[in-house]
């Protein structure tokens, strides 16, 4: 299976590069570069190398292998105390008897009054 995504990614990569390179001889080989002919090459070449460039990046980014500036890294469970309530205290359930997700413990566990109270 990782064979084919390579593969895939591969070819979805050539392809962003080429719609990139018909940008630039676009650009490079056009007398009058604001004729609505070139600007609509050139709006459509972008695009599409946009829509073939953002699978692969997609996919680095569900690797963990493409670095996003800002962004922080997701804190291990074990580090935070995996967003449980504690350890003495009951799973909470929702008005079905289904178990609340890790998210809405961990709202749950900061809107809860302190223990002093």
């Amino acid at each position: 299976m990782s064979k084919e995504i390579g593969i895939l990614n591969l070819l979805c990569i050539l392809a962003a590069i080429g719609f990139l390179a018909l940008v630039v001889i676009s650009a490079l080989t056009s007398g009058d570069f604001f004729t609505t002919d070139n600007l609509f090459i050139i709006a459509f070449s972008l695009l599409m190398a946009l829509l073939f460039a953002i699978n692969p990046l997609l996919y680095l980014k569900s690797e963990g292998r493409l670095p996003i500036p800002g962004m922080k890294r997701s804190i291990p469970a074990s580090a935070n105390g995996g967003g449980r309530l504690g350890a003495s205290t009951p799973p909470l359930l929702d008005a079905r008897g289904r178990a609340v997700p890790p998210d809405v413990q961990a709202i749950m566990a900061r809107m809860a009054p302190p223990k002093g109270t």
